[in-house]
């Protein structure tokens, strides 16, 4: 799992069926810190997340297991809300506190 912002949504008209129904985001990898680093991702969301939300997400196979994206041709699913996180006892990013 990778932690990242929600930075944005993208809309696809015409895609594979199976992937009709899907809502897809665009997160950006963030350090242990919550400052936004690495590359982007376009990934289908299994839980709801919105625009500037820290959020875990799963790419490869692991991707394709949740409810939401089982056996369908996903590659990267955003599958937590993360609320906060700790790094050696001090606390990092906080929902509400850290947006």
């Amino acid at each position: 799992m990778l932690l990242a912002k929600v930075i944005g949504t993208v809309v696809s008209t015409k895609k594979e069926k199976s992937m009709t129904g899907l809502k897809f985001l665009l997160l950006k990898q963030v350090d242990l810190d919550g400052n936004e680093s690495g590359g982007h991702v376009v990934a289908a969301d299994a839980v709801g997340a919105g625009i500037d939300e820290m959020v875990l997400y799963a790419t490869g196979s692991s991707a394709r297991q949740t409810v939401m994206t089982d056996n369908r041709p996903c590659d990267a699913v955003v599958m937590a809300i993360v609320d906060n996180w700790e790094v050696n006892g001090e606390i990092r990013y906080k929902k509400g506190v850290n947006d």
